[in-house]
């Protein structure tokens, strides 16, 4: 496929070519009737020439200009222009545009179904491959935003406890592969993008319950773990310091008693109600 790239088109201030304008046509006026009638209407044929090579361009826009089906150039310099008459300039915008996408259905790496959404900042910098290349610039945009975000959900788990790239935990990374995988797709269609970011994630709703459930048993289970480290910590540094101190000295069966009683205190979920044996009844 022939790729064009965006050239600068040949152009004349507006101005000076309009002040020719108005006087072809006030000689024109004056002279209709003293003038033959084939050289007024060369004249007519000429003043109508040059009006119709005005155009004016916006800014942050650009004019791609085409003279019989060839392009000769772009023209993004604002303000009031003339060009060859016989071309023919349309107009594109170089405005930063947003595109938010709708809320996507996607099997993520795992398999479960997520609902991702994402809003993509981009621009045109190559008005002839946006005109010329594709064959509607922002809807291409529209669709290969959409294919990019479904392929980027698909890589990934929605979340995870093993340290690996999450889709959840790791968004700022995400965003920035994300806008790799566009710039890559839209360098076709002249397109910059200046950003993008996810706006929505969220397990579907048809599993969202049981992975709510699920991740609150993976928490409780985390917190459990962590709960009985730190207890095992302090029962050894207990026992440590009691006998370093030489407070008392435990048998073994004491010593697992004790062990027993701390861990009990430490791990459980709710306060503990303590029993003092002050001594036996029979000696």
């Amino acid at each position: 496929m022939e790729q064009v790239r965006e050239g600068k088109a040949w152009r004349l201030s507006g101005f000076p070519m309009l002040v020719i304008e108005i006087a072809l046509v006030i000689w024109l006026f004056t002279q209709r009737q003293s003038l033959p009638g084939h050289f007024l209407a060369i004249g007519v044929i000429v003043a109508v020439l040059l009006a119709a090579g005005f155009f004016v361009v916006q800014p942050n826009e650009a004019r791609a200009v085409v003279f019989f089906g060839n392009y000769v150039g772009s023209t993004r310099r604002s303000g009031f222009h003339w060009t060859n008459p016989l071309t023919v300039r349309r107009r594109v915008s170089l405005r930063v545009r947003n595109f938010s996408s709708d809320k996507l259905k996607v099997n993520e790496a795992s398999g479960n179904p997520v609902e991702i959404a994402a809003v993509i900042v981009w621009r045109v910098i190559d008005s002839a491959k946006a005109l010329f290349d594709v064959e509607d610039y922002a809807a291409f945009v529209g669709v290969q935003s959409e294919t990019a975000i479904r392929t980027l959900a698909s890589r990934y788990p929605y979340d995870s406890t093993d340290g690996e790239v999450t889709l959840l935990g790791n968004q700022d990374e995400l965003a920035s592969e994300l806008r790799q995988e566009l710039e890559t797709r839209l360098a076709v269609a002249g397109v910059e993008v200046l950003e993008a970011r996810l706006t929505h994630l969220a397990y579907a709703p048809e599993i969202a319950q049981a992975m709510l459930r699920r991740q609150q048993a993976q928490a409780v289970v985390a917190a459990r773990q962590k709960i009985v480290e730190g207890a095992v910590g302090m029962v050894r540094m207990a026992l440590e310091q009691i006998a370093e101190a030489g407070i008392v000295e435990f048998d073994e069966e004491r010593k697992a008693t004790m062990v027993n009683n701390l861990m009990v205190v430490l791990t459980s979920d709710q306060a503990t109600q303590p029993i003092v044996n002050t001594g036996t009844l029979y000696g």
